[in-house]
Protein backbone atom coordinates (compact mmCIF):
# COMPACT_ATOMS: atom_id res chain seq x y z
CA UNK A 1 0.00 0.00 0.00
CA UNK A 2 1.57 3.27 -1.60
CA UNK A 3 1.83 6.33 1.66
CA UNK A 4 -1.16 8.38 -0.13
CA UNK A 5 -3.13 5.17 0.27
CA UNK A 6 -2.46 5.07 3.93
CA UNK A 7 -2.58 8.81 4.06
CA UNK A 8 -6.31 9.11 2.63
CA UNK A 9 -7.45 6.04 4.88
CA UNK A 10 -6.10 7.64 7.98
CA UNK A 11 -7.63 11.04 7.11
CA UNK A 12 -11.14 8.95 6.15
CA UNK A 13 -10.73 7.58 9.37
CA UNK A 14 -10.02 10.33 11.30
CA UNK A 15 -12.94 12.18 9.67
CA UNK A 16 -15.55 9.73 10.20
CA UNK A 17 -14.30 9.62 14.06
CA UNK A 18 -14.74 13.29 14.54
CA UNK A 19 -18.51 13.23 13.25
CA UNK A 20 -19.44 10.41 15.63
CA UNK A 21 -17.70 12.11 18.27
CA UNK A 22 -20.02 15.08 17.73
CA UNK A 23 -23.33 13.10 17.01
CA UNK A 24 -22.77 10.57 19.80
CA UNK A 25 -25.35 10.68 22.94
CA UNK A 26 -24.17 12.37 25.75
CA UNK A 27 -26.17 10.22 28.19
CA UNK A 28 -29.41 10.79 30.07
CA UNK A 29 -29.68 13.44 31.12
CA UNK A 30 -30.99 14.63 34.65
CA UNK A 31 -34.23 15.20 35.65
CA UNK A 32 -35.83 18.55 36.17
CA UNK A 33 -35.97 20.39 39.71
CA UNK A 34 -39.05 21.86 41.75
CA UNK A 35 -40.04 25.50 40.89
CA UNK A 36 -38.52 27.76 43.26
CA UNK A 37 -41.74 29.53 45.17
CA UNK A 38 -41.49 32.15 48.16
CA UNK A 39 -42.82 30.60 50.89
CA UNK A 40 -44.83 33.17 51.69
CA UNK A 41 -48.38 33.76 48.57
CA UNK A 42 -48.45 37.13 49.75
CA UNK A 43 -45.58 38.46 47.12
CA UNK A 44 -47.02 42.18 47.16
CA UNK A 45 -50.29 43.96 46.07
CA UNK A 46 -48.20 45.22 42.29
CA UNK A 47 -51.82 47.70 42.61
CA UNK A 48 -50.97 49.46 45.67
CA UNK A 49 -54.20 50.08 48.19
CA UNK A 50 -57.54 51.45 48.27
CA UNK A 51 -59.56 52.05 51.58
CA UNK A 52 -62.23 53.18 52.93
CA UNK A 53 -62.26 55.19 56.42
CA UNK A 54 -64.51 55.65 58.84
CA UNK A 55 -63.71 57.73 61.73
CA UNK A 56 -65.10 59.02 64.69
CA UNK A 57 -65.52 62.83 65.08
CA UNK A 58 -65.45 64.57 68.41
CA UNK A 59 -67.90 67.59 67.58
CA UNK A 60 -70.99 68.21 65.81
CA UNK A 61 -74.02 66.33 64.98
CA UNK A 62 -72.37 63.78 62.64
CA UNK A 63 -70.11 61.75 65.08
CA UNK A 64 -68.28 59.80 62.09
CA UNK A 65 -66.11 61.41 58.87
CA UNK A 66 -65.54 59.05 56.24
CA UNK A 67 -62.87 59.03 53.48
CA UNK A 68 -60.84 57.07 50.72
CA UNK A 69 -57.36 56.60 50.43
CA UNK A 70 -55.60 55.80 47.91
CA UNK A 71 -51.70 54.66 47.77
CA UNK A 72 -48.95 53.06 45.30
CA UNK A 73 -50.25 52.25 41.78
CA UNK A 74 -53.47 52.95 42.19
CA UNK A 75 -53.16 56.83 42.58
CA UNK A 76 -51.09 56.70 39.15
CA UNK A 77 -51.76 56.44 35.94
CA UNK A 78 -50.64 57.00 32.42
CA UNK A 79 -51.56 59.89 29.98
CA UNK A 80 -55.07 58.97 28.00
CA UNK A 81 -53.77 58.69 24.19
CA UNK A 82 -57.08 60.06 22.92
CA UNK A 83 -57.77 62.68 25.59
CA UNK A 84 -61.53 64.22 24.95
CA UNK A 85 -61.69 67.80 23.06
CA UNK A 86 -61.10 70.61 24.51
CA UNK A 87 -62.46 72.32 26.61
CA UNK A 88 -64.43 71.04 30.23
CA UNK A 89 -64.59 67.02 30.88
CA UNK A 90 -68.07 66.65 31.97
CA UNK A 91 -67.98 62.90 33.57
CA UNK A 92 -70.44 60.77 35.36
CA UNK A 93 -69.45 58.02 37.27
CA UNK A 94 -69.18 55.58 35.22
CA UNK A 95 -67.63 57.71 32.81
CA UNK A 96 -64.68 58.41 35.28
CA UNK A 97 -64.39 54.50 36.65
CA UNK A 98 -64.40 53.33 32.73
CA UNK A 99 -60.83 56.11 32.52
CA UNK A 100 -59.51 54.65 35.83
CA UNK A 101 -59.95 50.81 34.13
CA UNK A 102 -58.14 51.91 31.11
CA UNK A 103 -55.18 54.37 31.97
CA UNK A 104 -54.92 52.96 36.19
CA UNK A 105 -51.60 51.85 37.04
CA UNK A 106 -52.46 49.45 39.21
CA UNK A 107 -54.61 47.92 36.46
CA UNK A 108 -51.62 47.89 34.41
CA UNK A 109 -49.29 47.09 36.59
CA UNK A 110 -51.96 43.40 37.45
CA UNK A 111 -52.10 42.80 33.85
CA UNK A 112 -48.39 42.88 33.07
CA UNK A 113 -48.09 40.82 36.07
CA UNK A 114 -50.48 38.18 34.31
CA UNK A 115 -48.37 38.51 31.84
CA UNK A 116 -45.29 37.28 33.44
CA UNK A 117 -47.05 34.44 34.99
CA UNK A 118 -48.38 33.26 31.67
CA UNK A 119 -44.65 33.56 30.07
CA UNK A 120 -43.64 31.21 32.98
CA UNK A 121 -46.27 28.50 32.35
CA UNK A 122 -44.87 28.63 28.95
CA UNK A 123 -41.77 28.40 29.48
CA UNK A 124 -42.06 25.36 32.05
CA UNK A 125 -44.53 23.78 29.07
CA UNK A 126 -41.86 24.05 26.43
CA UNK A 127 -39.72 21.35 29.18
CA UNK A 128 -42.51 18.84 27.95
CA UNK A 129 -42.86 19.82 23.90
CA UNK A 130 -40.62 18.19 21.39
CA UNK A 131 -37.29 20.94 20.56
CA UNK A 132 -36.55 20.41 17.28
CA UNK A 133 -33.86 22.51 15.68
CA UNK A 134 -32.08 22.31 12.13
CA UNK A 135 -28.60 23.03 10.91
CA UNK A 136 -26.36 22.61 7.93
CA UNK A 137 -22.01 23.14 7.75
CA UNK A 138 -19.39 23.48 5.85
CA UNK A 139 -16.06 22.17 7.96
CA UNK A 140 -12.78 22.49 6.45
CA UNK A 141 -9.87 20.88 8.96
CA UNK A 142 -6.03 20.21 9.28
CA UNK A 143 -4.83 17.72 12.29
CA UNK A 144 -1.23 17.51 13.73
CA UNK A 145 -1.24 13.94 14.85
CA UNK A 146 1.77 14.54 16.79
CA UNK A 147 -0.13 17.17 19.42
CA UNK A 148 -2.76 14.71 19.66
CA UNK A 149 -0.31 11.94 20.50
CA UNK A 150 -0.27 10.32 17.61
CA UNK A 151 3.60 9.70 16.45
CA UNK A 152 4.03 6.04 14.81
CA UNK A 153 7.24 4.75 13.46
CA UNK A 154 7.17 3.03 10.58
CA UNK A 155 10.60 0.47 10.03
CA UNK A 156 12.31 2.43 7.21
CA UNK A 157 12.06 -1.25 5.70
CA UNK A 158 8.65 -1.06 4.87
CA UNK A 159 9.24 1.41 2.37
CA UNK A 160 5.91 4.25 3.52
CA UNK A 161 5.82 6.52 6.41
CA UNK A 162 2.83 8.25 8.23
CA UNK A 163 2.39 12.01 8.27
CA UNK A 164 2.35 13.69 11.33
CA UNK A 165 -0.01 16.53 9.85
CA UNK A 166 -2.82 15.60 7.82
CA UNK A 167 -5.30 17.97 5.85
CA UNK A 168 -6.77 20.06 4.71
CA UNK A 169 -9.85 18.19 4.29
CA UNK A 170 -13.26 19.03 4.52
CA UNK A 171 -16.98 17.81 4.75
CA UNK A 172 -20.27 18.71 4.22
CA UNK A 173 -23.36 18.28 6.35
CA UNK A 174 -27.12 19.22 6.71
CA UNK A 175 -29.27 17.38 9.49
CA UNK A 176 -32.71 17.93 11.78
CA UNK A 177 -32.40 17.40 15.63
CA UNK A 178 -35.25 16.56 18.01
CA UNK A 179 -35.00 16.13 21.64
CA UNK A 180 -38.40 14.69 23.29
CA UNK A 181 -39.04 14.31 27.66
CA UNK A 182 -41.56 11.01 27.32
CA UNK A 183 -41.54 10.96 31.06
CA UNK A 184 -40.73 13.94 33.30
CA UNK A 185 -42.67 14.01 36.50
CA UNK A 186 -41.59 16.71 37.71
CA UNK A 187 -41.36 18.90 34.67
CA UNK A 188 -44.94 18.05 34.46
CA UNK A 189 -45.19 18.91 37.77
CA UNK A 190 -44.12 21.98 37.67
CA UNK A 191 -45.73 22.91 34.81
CA UNK A 192 -49.42 22.57 36.66
CA UNK A 193 -47.61 24.45 39.26
CA UNK A 194 -47.33 27.34 36.83
CA UNK A 195 -50.86 26.66 35.86
CA UNK A 196 -52.12 27.89 39.30
CA UNK A 197 -49.64 30.58 39.40
CA UNK A 198 -50.90 31.81 36.24
CA UNK A 199 -54.33 31.45 38.01
CA UNK A 200 -53.72 33.33 40.81
CA UNK A 201 -52.38 36.29 38.77
CA UNK A 202 -55.19 36.28 36.48
CA UNK A 203 -57.10 36.63 39.54
CA UNK A 204 -55.41 39.39 41.52
CA UNK A 205 -55.75 41.62 37.91
CA UNK A 206 -59.73 41.17 38.86
CA UNK A 207 -59.08 42.34 42.51
CA UNK A 208 -56.95 45.16 40.79
CA UNK A 209 -59.76 46.14 38.56
CA UNK A 210 -62.16 45.94 41.82
CA UNK A 211 -59.49 48.38 43.57
CA UNK A 212 -59.78 50.75 41.06
CA UNK A 213 -63.61 51.13 41.01
CA UNK A 214 -63.18 51.85 44.98
CA UNK A 215 -60.10 54.32 44.18
CA UNK A 216 -61.71 56.30 41.33
CA UNK A 217 -65.57 56.01 42.79
CA UNK A 218 -64.50 57.32 46.38
CA UNK A 219 -62.73 60.36 45.06
CA UNK A 220 -65.49 60.54 42.84
CA UNK A 221 -67.88 60.97 45.60
CA UNK A 222 -65.47 62.75 47.70
CA UNK A 223 -65.07 65.88 44.73
CA UNK A 224 -68.97 65.51 44.66
CA UNK A 225 -68.94 66.12 48.34
CA UNK A 226 -66.89 68.99 48.42
CA UNK A 227 -68.89 70.32 45.44
CA UNK A 228 -71.56 70.43 47.56
CA UNK A 229 -69.57 71.80 50.65
CA UNK A 230 -68.83 74.63 48.22
CA UNK A 231 -72.65 75.65 47.33
CA UNK A 232 -73.74 75.15 50.78
CA UNK A 233 -70.48 77.24 52.29
CA UNK A 234 -72.08 80.03 49.56
CA UNK A 235 -75.35 79.99 50.90
CA UNK A 236 -73.85 80.78 54.60
CA UNK A 237 -71.73 83.88 53.51
CA UNK A 238 -74.79 84.92 51.54
CA UNK A 239 -76.61 84.67 54.99
CA UNK A 240 -74.05 86.41 56.86
CA UNK A 241 -73.64 88.92 54.68
CA UNK A 242 -77.69 89.59 54.75
CA UNK A 243 -77.09 89.34 58.56
CA UNK A 244 -74.06 92.03 58.71
CA UNK A 245 -75.73 94.34 56.36
CA UNK A 246 -78.57 94.67 58.50
CA UNK A 247 -76.69 94.64 61.26
CA UNK A 248 -75.09 97.84 59.82
CA UNK A 249 -78.74 99.83 58.99
CA UNK A 250 -79.62 99.00 62.24
CA UNK A 251 -76.64 100.38 63.69
CA UNK A 252 -76.81 103.63 61.64
CA UNK A 253 -80.87 103.87 63.02
CA UNK A 254 -79.02 103.89 66.36
CA UNK A 255 -80.85 100.28 67.31
CA UNK A 256 -77.92 98.14 67.48
CA UNK A 257 -74.14 98.77 68.78
CA UNK A 258 -71.26 98.24 67.92
CA UNK A 259 -70.37 95.53 69.14
CA UNK A 260 -73.15 93.27 67.17
CA UNK A 261 -72.02 94.95 64.18
CA UNK A 262 -68.54 93.75 64.71
CA UNK A 263 -69.63 90.38 66.01
CA UNK A 264 -71.44 89.97 62.58
CA UNK A 265 -68.70 90.79 60.48
CA UNK A 266 -66.59 88.52 62.60
CA UNK A 267 -68.68 85.87 61.47
CA UNK A 268 -68.90 86.63 58.08
CA UNK A 269 -64.79 86.71 57.38
CA UNK A 270 -65.46 83.24 58.53
CA UNK A 271 -67.28 82.04 56.37
CA UNK A 272 -65.75 83.46 53.82
CA UNK A 273 -62.69 81.58 55.02
CA UNK A 274 -64.37 78.39 55.36
CA UNK A 275 -65.23 78.88 51.32
CA UNK A 276 -62.03 79.61 50.47
CA UNK A 277 -60.67 76.77 52.21
CA UNK A 278 -63.10 74.79 50.94
CA UNK A 279 -62.66 75.49 47.53
CA UNK A 280 -58.77 74.99 47.40
CA UNK A 281 -59.50 71.41 48.92
CA UNK A 282 -61.64 71.10 46.13
CA UNK A 283 -59.24 72.28 43.63
CA UNK A 284 -56.62 69.50 45.05
CA UNK A 285 -58.90 66.63 44.76
CA UNK A 286 -59.85 67.00 40.96
CA UNK A 287 -56.46 66.53 40.45
CA UNK A 288 -56.18 63.86 42.56
CA UNK A 289 -59.11 62.18 40.64
CA UNK A 290 -57.62 62.93 37.64
CA UNK A 291 -54.08 61.63 38.17
CA UNK A 292 -56.28 58.36 38.81
CA UNK A 293 -58.38 57.77 35.64
CA UNK A 294 -55.16 59.27 33.07
CA UNK A 295 -57.05 63.16 32.18
CA UNK A 296 -54.71 65.94 31.19
CA UNK A 297 -54.31 67.77 34.59
CA UNK A 298 -54.56 71.12 32.94
CA UNK A 299 -58.26 70.61 32.00
CA UNK A 300 -61.10 71.18 33.89
CA UNK A 301 -63.38 68.47 35.14
CA UNK A 302 -67.25 68.82 35.91
CA UNK A 303 -68.48 65.93 37.72
CA UNK A 304 -72.19 65.48 37.24
CA UNK A 305 -73.91 62.83 39.31
CA UNK A 306 -75.39 64.07 42.97
CA UNK A 307 -74.95 62.16 46.14
CA UNK A 308 -78.37 60.65 46.88
CA UNK A 309 -79.64 60.41 50.46
CA UNK A 310 -81.99 57.42 50.04
CA UNK A 311 -80.65 54.04 50.30
CA UNK A 312 -81.53 50.41 50.73
CA UNK A 313 -81.55 48.57 54.05
CA UNK A 314 -78.29 46.83 55.00
CA UNK A 315 -78.25 43.43 53.51
CA UNK A 316 -78.58 40.02 56.05
CA UNK A 317 -74.97 39.86 57.61
CA UNK A 318 -74.26 35.85 56.68
CA UNK A 319 -75.83 36.21 53.13
CA UNK A 320 -73.47 39.18 52.68
CA UNK A 321 -70.48 36.73 53.59
CA UNK A 322 -71.57 34.11 51.73
CA UNK A 323 -71.05 36.11 48.21
CA UNK A 324 -68.03 37.41 49.36
CA UNK A 325 -66.58 33.93 49.69
CA UNK A 326 -67.73 32.94 46.09
CA UNK A 327 -66.75 36.32 44.67
CA UNK A 328 -63.87 37.95 46.35
CA UNK A 329 -61.06 37.33 43.78
CA UNK A 330 -58.24 37.98 46.28
CA UNK A 331 -59.40 34.93 47.94
CA UNK A 332 -59.87 33.10 45.34
CA UNK A 333 -56.02 34.39 44.20
CA UNK A 334 -55.24 32.48 47.64
CA UNK A 335 -56.34 29.46 47.06
CA UNK A 336 -54.81 29.33 43.76
CA UNK A 337 -51.42 29.88 45.51
CA UNK A 338 -52.12 27.20 47.68
CA UNK A 339 -52.49 24.46 44.98
CA UNK A 340 -49.40 25.65 43.28
CA UNK A 341 -47.63 25.07 46.36
CA UNK A 342 -49.27 21.78 46.52
CA UNK A 343 -48.09 21.27 42.91
CA UNK A 344 -44.82 22.18 43.48
CA UNK A 345 -44.47 19.39 46.77
CA UNK A 346 -45.68 16.86 44.34
CA UNK A 347 -42.50 18.06 41.37
CA UNK A 348 -40.29 18.07 44.37
CA UNK A 349 -41.34 14.17 45.04
CA UNK A 350 -41.36 13.35 41.53
CA UNK A 351 -38.11 13.67 41.74
CA UNK A 352 -37.48 10.47 43.09
CA UNK A 353 -38.90 8.44 39.83
CA UNK A 354 -37.22 7.80 37.02
CA UNK A 355 -37.57 10.05 33.80
CA UNK A 356 -37.19 9.07 29.60
CA UNK A 357 -35.99 11.02 27.08
CA UNK A 358 -35.85 10.47 23.23
CA UNK A 359 -33.28 12.33 21.44
CA UNK A 360 -32.66 11.82 17.23
CA UNK A 361 -31.12 13.61 14.37
CA UNK A 362 -31.21 12.76 10.98
CA UNK A 363 -29.44 14.07 8.10
CA UNK A 364 -27.16 14.00 4.99
CA UNK A 365 -23.31 14.18 5.12
CA UNK A 366 -20.41 13.80 2.57
CA UNK A 367 -17.29 15.86 1.01
CA UNK A 368 -19.61 18.35 -0.54
CA UNK A 369 -23.20 18.44 -1.76
CA UNK A 370 -22.87 16.54 -4.42
CA UNK A 371 -21.84 13.64 -2.97
CA UNK A 372 -23.65 13.01 0.41
CA UNK A 373 -25.14 9.89 2.59
CA UNK A 374 -28.20 9.52 4.91
CA UNK A 375 -26.82 9.83 8.50
CA UNK A 376 -28.32 9.43 11.73
CA UNK A 377 -28.68 8.79 15.30
CA UNK A 378 -31.25 7.90 17.40
CA UNK A 379 -31.64 7.63 21.71
CA UNK A 380 -33.74 6.32 23.70
CA UNK A 381 -32.55 6.94 27.80
CA UNK A 382 -33.75 6.02 30.82
CA UNK A 383 -32.79 8.02 34.68
CA UNK A 384 -33.12 6.16 37.49
CA UNK A 385 -31.99 8.42 40.37
CA UNK A 386 -30.27 6.24 43.15
CA UNK A 387 -28.27 8.86 45.71
CA UNK A 388 -28.10 12.61 44.98
CA UNK A 389 -26.96 13.53 48.56
CA UNK A 390 -30.10 14.26 50.23
CA UNK A 391 -31.13 17.66 47.86
CA UNK A 392 -34.85 15.69 46.82
CA UNK A 393 -35.82 15.14 50.93
CA UNK A 394 -34.47 18.69 51.18
CA UNK A 395 -36.46 20.26 48.71
CA UNK A 396 -39.52 18.06 49.90
CA UNK A 397 -39.38 19.56 53.58
CA UNK A 398 -38.73 23.38 51.57
CA UNK A 399 -41.88 22.15 49.58
CA UNK A 400 -44.27 21.34 52.65
CA UNK A 401 -43.36 24.40 54.55
CA UNK A 402 -44.66 26.86 51.22
CA UNK A 403 -47.77 24.57 51.22
CA UNK A 404 -48.41 25.04 55.42
CA UNK A 405 -47.38 28.54 55.00
CA UNK A 406 -49.93 29.38 52.24
CA UNK A 407 -52.58 27.50 53.93
CA UNK A 408 -52.10 29.19 56.62
CA UNK A 409 -52.56 32.48 55.11
CA UNK A 410 -55.38 31.05 52.72
CA UNK A 411 -57.10 30.84 56.54
CA UNK A 412 -56.25 34.43 57.70
CA UNK A 413 -57.34 35.43 54.26
CA UNK A 414 -60.89 33.87 54.58
CA UNK A 415 -60.81 35.32 58.21
CA UNK A 416 -59.93 38.87 57.30
CA UNK A 417 -62.53 38.85 54.09
CA UNK A 418 -65.22 38.19 56.82
CA UNK A 419 -64.02 40.86 59.02
CA UNK A 420 -64.49 43.22 56.17
CA UNK A 421 -67.72 42.16 55.24
CA UNK A 422 -69.08 42.45 58.57
CA UNK A 423 -67.43 45.79 59.29
CA UNK A 424 -68.69 46.96 55.82
CA UNK A 425 -72.14 45.83 56.88
CA UNK A 426 -72.13 47.80 60.13
CA UNK A 427 -70.55 50.96 58.65
CA UNK A 428 -73.54 51.17 56.45
CA UNK A 429 -75.69 50.82 59.12
CA UNK A 430 -73.97 53.33 60.96
CA UNK A 431 -73.72 56.11 57.73
CA UNK A 432 -77.41 55.59 57.40
CA UNK A 433 -78.94 56.19 60.83
CA UNK A 434 -76.42 59.48 60.78
CA UNK A 435 -78.01 60.28 57.67
CA UNK A 436 -81.29 60.18 59.71
CA UNK A 437 -80.06 62.06 62.34
CA UNK A 438 -78.33 64.68 60.13
CA UNK A 439 -81.34 65.22 57.78
CA UNK A 440 -83.54 66.03 60.74
CA UNK A 441 -81.27 68.33 62.00
CA UNK A 442 -80.63 70.29 59.22
CA UNK A 443 -84.34 71.11 58.88
CA UNK A 444 -84.36 72.26 62.61
CA UNK A 445 -80.80 74.39 62.20
CA UNK A 446 -82.24 76.02 59.02
CA UNK A 447 -86.22 76.87 61.37
CA UNK A 448 -83.58 77.85 63.92
CA UNK A 449 -81.97 80.18 61.92
CA UNK A 450 -84.91 82.10 60.31
CA UNK A 451 -86.53 82.33 63.65
CA UNK A 452 -83.22 84.07 64.95
CA UNK A 453 -82.84 86.17 62.11
CA UNK A 454 -86.78 87.29 62.29
CA UNK A 455 -86.05 88.50 66.12
CA UNK A 456 -83.01 90.63 65.17
CA UNK A 457 -84.56 92.16 62.98
CA UNK A 458 -87.56 92.98 65.28
CA UNK A 459 -84.93 93.81 67.95
CA UNK A 460 -85.78 91.38 70.28
CA UNK A 461 -82.80 89.25 70.19
CA UNK A 462 -79.22 90.78 69.79
CA UNK A 463 -75.99 89.38 67.27
CA UNK A 464 -75.02 87.06 69.48
CA UNK A 465 -78.40 84.73 69.15
CA UNK A 466 -78.22 85.45 65.11
CA UNK A 467 -74.35 84.04 65.01
CA UNK A 468 -74.82 81.09 67.12
CA UNK A 469 -77.69 80.04 64.81
CA UNK A 470 -75.72 80.55 62.11
CA UNK A 471 -72.44 78.62 63.75
CA UNK A 472 -75.13 75.84 64.11
CA UNK A 473 -76.67 75.94 60.71
CA UNK A 474 -73.87 75.75 59.54
CA UNK A 475 -72.56 72.58 61.12
CA UNK A 476 -75.76 71.07 60.41
CA UNK A 477 -74.47 71.61 56.70
CA UNK A 478 -71.33 70.11 56.82
CA UNK A 479 -72.92 67.16 58.70
CA UNK A 480 -75.63 66.80 56.31
CA UNK A 481 -73.14 66.59 53.57
CA UNK A 482 -70.97 64.53 55.12
CA UNK A 483 -73.33 61.87 56.27
CA UNK A 484 -73.93 61.62 52.00
CA UNK A 485 -70.63 60.79 51.33
CA UNK A 486 -70.29 58.10 54.64
CA UNK A 487 -73.63 56.49 52.86
CA UNK A 488 -72.39 56.71 49.28
CA UNK A 489 -68.57 55.35 50.41
CA UNK A 490 -70.07 52.85 52.95
CA UNK A 491 -72.29 50.92 50.22
CA UNK A 492 -69.25 51.28 47.93
CA UNK A 493 -67.09 49.80 50.81
CA UNK A 494 -69.94 47.00 51.06
CA UNK A 495 -69.85 45.92 47.28
CA UNK A 496 -65.74 45.83 47.15
CA UNK A 497 -66.12 43.73 50.55
CA UNK A 498 -68.46 41.43 49.04
CA UNK A 499 -66.30 41.14 45.25
CA UNK A 500 -68.48 42.83 43.07
CA UNK A 501 -67.33 46.64 43.25
CA UNK A 502 -67.21 47.12 39.55
CA UNK A 503 -70.66 44.89 38.48
CA UNK A 504 -72.63 47.27 41.24
CA UNK A 505 -71.01 50.24 39.95
CA UNK A 506 -74.63 51.42 38.47
CA UNK A 507 -76.62 51.49 41.08
CA UNK A 508 -73.81 53.11 43.80
CA UNK A 509 -75.05 56.63 43.60
CA UNK A 510 -78.80 55.53 43.15
CA UNK A 511 -78.90 54.48 47.10
CA UNK A 512 -79.22 50.59 46.13
CA UNK A 513 -76.58 48.55 47.83
CA UNK A 514 -75.10 44.97 46.17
Amino acid sequence: MSGKSIQRSGLLLLAAASYCMAQAPTGAAATARPLALPQSGRVGNVAGSATIQQTASPAGTNTINSSVQVNGALSGSIPDPNPPAAGAVTLTLSDAVRLGLRANLGVISANNSSTGASAQRIQALSALLPNISANTSQSVMQVNLAANGFNFQVPPSLGFSIPTVVGPFGYWQAQGAITQSIYDAVARRNWKATKELEKAAILSGKEARELVVLAVAGTYMQVVATATRIESQKAQVANAQAIYDQAEVRKAAGTNSRIDVMRTLVQLQTEKQRLSSIESDYKQQKLALAGTIGLPLDREITLVEPLVEDGAPAPEMDAAIRQAFQLRSDLQASEAQVAAAKKVLDAARGERLPSIAANANYGISGPNPSSVHPVYTATVSLNVPVWNGGRTKGDIREAEATVHQREAELADQRRQTEQEVRSAVMKLETAAGQMQLAGSNRTYAAETLKEARDRFHLGVANSVEVVQAEQQSAAAETDYVSSLLSLGLARLNLSKAMGQAETSLPDLLRGKNP
